[in-house]
């Protein structure tokens, strides 16, 4: 049975890597494949248990008799609630933090992006576009920030070809902003949560890195553009057109929005509790501020609605059912001791954190990056940092090497190609992006940055360490 979950896992991921060619959903296939996984899983997971969880497991039954029964529900209560618990968690974080940009966009929020982007030259509104997207993105899920700022694009720049080469840099700004902090992307919160790595140090080890990754391609990128920009005619507001919020309200949300969202960490520190209910607490109190300041529209017989984003919400959920998804195959892959056969044979072979960083960013490229890292954070697990350990060892501790490379790699790699990353997705789907044009234009680039963020790490770690 291992050989055939083994398979079936393999296959999955093939179909993930040719989405683009095969048109079939990545998402689709994901949960397929972890559901059917853990179904042979628990039909067949008594050699797996007394394997893996010999002690706790005999520690379950105790004087009663071995059975088929108790065996499936020690795999439903001990081994499959455990892995769903964390995905639950993660999930219930990103839905959180939607629902937080959907009070913010409704209140007119990020209005103030495109009014402080527009200008006729092309390196303003590149550079502007490509801040905000780094920052946004370093607070909220990068794919949504990536989605909201293509948005913004399109309402600003009315040349297709200028906007698939700022759209490029908006999707690098968006993975490399993400990748910097424990809240700006499921894997990176996956390691938070892990207790892998710690809030400050994590952001202290990589914004450096982040920051050569995107200002180096978007730099090159800048030089594609000409002088100025073909503009989008700006709405003329009329007299007495009162649909425009008050920018006091606005900037009033957008702090307590974002605000909060940084307070996530504290919070999870302070109290111990997840981080998703951080991001819950943030949204109720973002929540009742908004009542309070739209009451006159709210309790009014017509009301002001403003339409929101349906695409962004699809997919965004897209991503999430795709995340469920790879946490269920990856949960079942650690659960049948594949992933520690993998760990066993990269320490022997490769025994380096660089050259698994470059694999992980390599492998994103063809694969989405969700499926690359959490696969790489799984094949190794925390270990306790005791006296006398190699350095090789010490890459696994907590805030060791290894967890920042895997991050880094994983979020800057899956650039290289826009089939890497979901936000790759949705820049070839709202702006035509072809493959070839992505690989010609844009690929180059991204793999320069990335090789010198790798070096600016090392001499970081080197000199701080």
């Amino acid at each position: 049975m291992f050989i055939a979950i083994v398979i079936l896992m393999l296959v999955g991921y093939a179909l993930i890597c040719t989405e683009h060619f095969t048109r079939v959903n990545k998402a689709t296939v994901a949960m397929f494949a972890g559901v059917v996984g853990w179904i042979l899983f628990m039909c067949t997971g008594t050699s797996f248990i007394q394997d893996m969880h010999a002690g706790e497991f005999s520690s379950y039954l105790g004087d009663n008799a071995f059975s088929l029964s108790q065996t499936k529900a020690f795999i439903r209560d001990h081994v499959f609630f455990r892995h769903m618990v964390e995905v639950c968690s993660i999930v219930m974080y990103l839905l959180a933090t939607m629902a937080i940009v959907e009070v913010l966009n409704n209140n007119d929020c990020f209005d103030f992006i495109t009014d402080w982007s527009r200008g006729r030259s092309s390196r303003r509104v590149l550079w502007m576009l490509v801040l905000f997207t780094f920052v946004l993105s370093a607070n909220l899920d990068n794919l949504t920030t990536c989605v909201m700022m293509l948005m913004i694009l399109k309402k600003l720049v009315a040349s297709s070809r200028q906007r698939m080469y700022i759209g490029a840099a908006i999707v690098i700004a968006a993975n490399c902003g993400g990748c910097f902090t424990v809240i700006g992307d499921p894997t990176s919160l996956i390691l938070w949560t892990r207790g892998a790595v710690t809030a400050t140090n994590f952001s202290g080890a990589l914004v450096l890195p982040a920051l050569v990754a995107t200002v180096v391609p978007v730099a090159l990128i800048g030089r594609k553009l000409p002088e100025t920009i073909d503009l989008v005619r700006s709405r003329i507001m009329f007299r007495g057109d009162d649909s425009s919020l008050p920018a006091w309200q606005r900037l009033m949300m957008l702090i307590i929005g974002i605000g909060g969202l940084w307070f996530i960490p504290t919070f999870h520190r302070i109290t111990y509790l997840p981080p998703f209910l951080g991001a819950l607490c943030v949204l109720g109190v973002l929540w009742v501020v908004n009542e309070i300041v739209n009451r006159r529209a709210i309790m009014s017989e017509q009301p002001i609605t403003i339409s929101s984003s349906r695409s962004l919400q699809y997919q965004v959920l897209q991503t999430i059912m795709f995340f469920v998804g790879i946490a269920l195959c990856v949960g079942v892959l650690i659960e049948i001791g594949a992933m520690r056969q993998l760990a066993l044979w990269a320490d022997h072979y490769i025994h380096n954190i660089y050259i698994m960083s470059l694999a992980t960013g390599l492998l994103s490229a063809l694969m989405d990056n969700i499926s690359l890292v959490l696969t790489g954070i799984s094949v190794y697990s925390l270990v306790p940092d005791v006296p006398g350990m190699t350095e090789y060892a010490q890459s696994f501790t907590q805030n060791g090497q290894y967890w920042h490379l895997i991050a880094l790699s994983g979020c800057v790699g899956g650039c290289l190609l826009p089939i890497g990353n979901t936000s790759g997705y949705a820049l070839m789907k709202n702006e035509d992006v072809t493959f070839i044009w992505y690989v010609r234009h844009i690929s180059g680039k991204v793999l320069f940055g990335w090789l010198l963020a790798l070096g600016t790490y090392f001499l970081v770690d080197y000199f701080l360490r």
